[in-house]
């Protein structure tokens, strides 16, 4: 019975975590084992779609990944020392992988684990979060160097050294000591981070939202929660992730077309996501120190607190960016900044804040977006017209491109009408893309 090609995408990405963490587990090599999985993943995404699932799919990879690796072993120059390596940290009874339809006890999620090994401290913070964010998060090279605003080839070139350092390290594959938590746990936070984003807005593709990444993100954010309930941010960072995917239902359309946030159904939002990151901020601010996460936090809670789109407290949020700035200031903080100053002393104000991101966000549609909606908050519909086109061309999102697209075109055709025509004096809707909604 054959498997539709998305589900098989959306189990595989589920199950490369957990069979890299049993081979690096096994093994102790994690470069090794991250290639051989690699090239599992491409089997089972060629063969499972033809001939279906097997009965245990991880299983099923754990044995094909364990054959490429014996394979990539004997084929190097030093064939007997690295078989040598592998034989003697692999347990008697581990010698052999599981039959492929048989369940795998020591097979467990080791995905918490792999998260905190790839945060090794011998690795920049950069190349920690790029390896992560390959290995746990399942994201292309290409989604990471478009999260990091780098080329393609550079990131790749990243995450190929930081392999290896990992190597060279030869730290055991086991989850770190508590005392060990507070040098990683940063870029575990920042991991967390970049792929529930990437699942909250995709970066590229025919969908609006990943549900499978940002459902993973928020499901390690909760085991570290459980490891740190005390942690202001690690708390604050499970609050941001609940109070932005509790919006998901109302995103978008029945055609998947993009709902903006001031045009969503508020019904549609899930209460109970809401009211648990309420909660958590809640209890989470009063014990500083605050961090950035607990701030963002602050600013979901504003929108989702907010009857309507127009009894949205811009002030409270405009004072929250400020804080936000003065913690960890960065384009994208300024581009939200921007929309909550318009909407609180005008758009002029707000296009005037624009130009610190302008050099370092140039070629990044979300700076266009939001200047078209400010020109358009402005009545300037030609600047508004030819930001909102800029914009659409820059983004690889075809939700994206075709939201903007079309406020382009009712745009311009607003404009070409006689003035008093029908809907020629209609205000905006509100914020654009990423104008008044975080991460």
């Amino acid at each position: 019975m054959t498997a539709p090609a998305e589900d098989v995408e959306d189990l595989l990405r589920a199950l490369a975590p957990q069979v890299l963490g049993v081979l690096t587990r096994r093994y102790g090599d994690f470069a090794t084992a991250e290639d051989a999985v690699q090239e599992a993943l491409l089997d089972a995404a060629t063969q499972w779609p033809e001939e279906g699932l097997p009965r245990n799919p991880r299983g099923w990879l754990i044995q094909v990944a364990v054959r490429r690796m014996t394979e990539q072993v004997r084929s190097e120059q030093a064939r007997r020392r690295r078989e040598g390596l592998v034989a003697s940290q692999a347990p008697a009874d581990r010698s052999t992988a599981a039959a492929a339809d048989e369940d795998d006890p020591a097979a467990r999620d080791d995905t918490l684990t792999l998260l905190f090994l790839c945060c090794h401290p011998a690795l920049t913070p950069a190349s920690a979060i790029a390896l992560t964010l390959r290995s746990v998060g399942g994201l292309t090279t290409g989604e990471i160097a478009r999260a990091f605003l780098v080329p393609e080839t550079t990131m790749g070139q990243r995450i190929s050294r930081a392999k290896q350092r990992i190597k060279a390290s030869g730290v055991p594959f086991r989850m770190p000591d508590a005392a060990e938590w507070p040098a990683r746990l940063d870029a575990v936070l920042h991991v967390l981070y970049l792929v529930f984003n990437e699942g909250h807005t995709s970066s590229a593709g025919p969908d609006l939202q990943r549900v499978e990444l940002s459902r993973e993100a928020i499901r390690l954010t909760r085991a570290v929660h459980a490891l740190l309930p005390d942690d202001g941010e690690v708390a604050g960072l499970l609050a941001l992730m609940l109070l932005n995917d509790a919006r998901g239902p109302a995103r978008t359309g029945p055609g998947g077309d993009l709902v903006p946030l001031a045009e969503q159904d508020r019904t549609r939002w899930d209460a109970a996501a809401i009211a648990e990151g309420i909660a958590l901020i809640t209890a989470a601010l009063p014990r500083g120190p605050v961090g950035p996460y607990q701030v963002q936090a602050a600013i979901a809670a504003v929108h989702d607190e907010a009857p309507t789109a127009a009894e949205t407290d811009w002030p409270q949020i405009l004072a929250l960016y400020g804080v936000l700035a003065r913690i960890s200031d960065n384009p994208l903080v300024t581009l939200n900044r921007a929309v909550a100053t318009a909407m609180v002393a005008g758009p002029a104000a707000g296009l005037a804040l624009l130009a610190d991101a302008q050099d370092t966000l140039a070629d990044h549609h979300r700076l266009y977006a939001v200047r078209a909606h400010l020109h358009e908050l402005a009545g300037e519909r030609e600047a508004a017209v030819a930001d909102y086109r800029a914009a659409a061309r820059r983004t690889a999102s075809l939700p994206e491109r075709h939201h903007l697209s079309l406020r382009a075109a009712r745009l311009a055709n607003s404009a070409a009408r006689p003035e008093g025509s029908a809907d020629s004096d209609r205000p905006p809707a509100g914020p654009g893309p990423g104008g008044g909604c975080t991460p």
